[in-house]
């Protein structure tokens, strides 16, 4: 939007700017939500004074039109909900941008010839379902490393104080055959298997990211070369996977011992030569009660960390609002 102003016209500059801006608002050159030029922008384009683009603000905030935020700028108001009491709930209050959201969703829906009542019975039957999901969650990983599964179900079970099933991958078809909804969750290495399986039936699939291990690979990086590494984990994959990368990272530079938590004559020959042992948190047990039944045979014990998690804190989040725990 370009602002012509007439410096010898019989309508004052700033009559002229207002009239320009408020049309520009009005036929959503400036959308809602649009910031408006700096005071200094403008008076290089209309060749006014700051005050007088200043004055001209004012009067579009007074009326109305825009909304002046500190130290970010000056912004067109979202019209439709100015106001509108009865957009004003406690919930909107508390998150102040689900009003935009919830209008623009409803306006695309009247955009594809919907009317109200059938936008209404969408978002409910939409609400409805995911509550329906949530009233069983599963958890699901390839019955050649249940492991995994075990440790996202545990993790799960602790964060989000509710019942979870682990249901091997193999029969996960089986399974939700004898339920009519439900929510399956499950690491992003196996998403795939995982919607091809339920995409017929009523069942949400939700992504977990995992924990990054930036800790851990710090350790990694900063071992002296020669030294022995111990990992210690209920999952035979996450072992594969930890020593690849370790091996990215360090080359032949330490050795890396691995053991599954029930295999404890590894775990026993670990704790003896190992300068550090890193194992998730269902297996530190495991790894301190070896460390403790060894303790006259070690010179010098080992340097035992538990990862904090594997399942990623902003994915334990989201699964709290996606299945209504928060």
């Amino acid at each position: 939007m370009q602002f012509q102003i007439k410096p010898d016209s019989e309508i004052p500059a700033s009559n002229q700017l207002f009239n320009q801006m408020r049309f520009a608002i009005a036929s959503r050159q400036f959308p809602p939500g649009h910031r408006l030029p700096s005071t200094r922008q403008l008076a290089m384009q209309t060749g006014l004074h700051r005050n007088t683009i200043s004055k001209v603000y004012r009067q579009l905030e007074e009326t109305g039109l825009v909304d002046a935020q500190p130290g970010s700028g000056i912004y067109v108001k979202d019209l439709g909900h100015e106001a509108g009491a009865r957009f004003t709930s406690p919930t909107f209050e508390k998150y102040p941008e689900a009003n935009g959201i919830v209008k623009t969703s409803l306006d695309k829906l009247l955009a594809l010839r919907c009317t109200l009542n059938e936008a209404r019975e969408m978002f409910l039957a939409e609400i409805d379902w995911r509550l329906r999901c949530s009233a069983r969650v599963l958890v699901t990983a390839p019955s050649h490393d249940l492991g995994i599964g075990q440790l996202m179900m545990q993790e799960l079970e602790k964060a989000l104080y509710i019942p979870i099933q682990l249901v091997p991958l193999e029969e996960l078809a089986e399974v939700i055959e004898q339920v009519p909804s439900g929510t399956v969750v499950t690491s992003r290495y196996f998403i795939g298997q995982a919607e091809a399986i339920t995409a017929p039936k009523s069942i949400r699939v939700i992504p977990i990211d995992i924990y990054d291990y930036s800790k851990e690979i710090k350790v990694v990086k900063e071992l002296p070369a020669g030294s022995y590494f111990g990992l210690v984990s209920l999952s035979s994959g996450l072992l594969r996977a930890a020593e690849v990368i370790i091996h990215s990272i360090r080359g032949d530079d330490i050795l890396v011992i691995t053991a599954q938590t029930n295999e404890s004559y590894k775990i026993n020959g670990m704790v003896r030569s190992a300068r550090v042992i890193v194992s998730d948190q269902a297996s530190i047990a495991t790894v301190k009660a070896a460390v403790q039944a060894a303790r006259e045979d070690i010179i010098r014990p080992p340097q035992i960390l538990a990862s904090e998690n594997y399942i990623d804190d902003e994915s334990i989040s989201l699964l709290k609002r996606e299945l209504g725990l928060i």
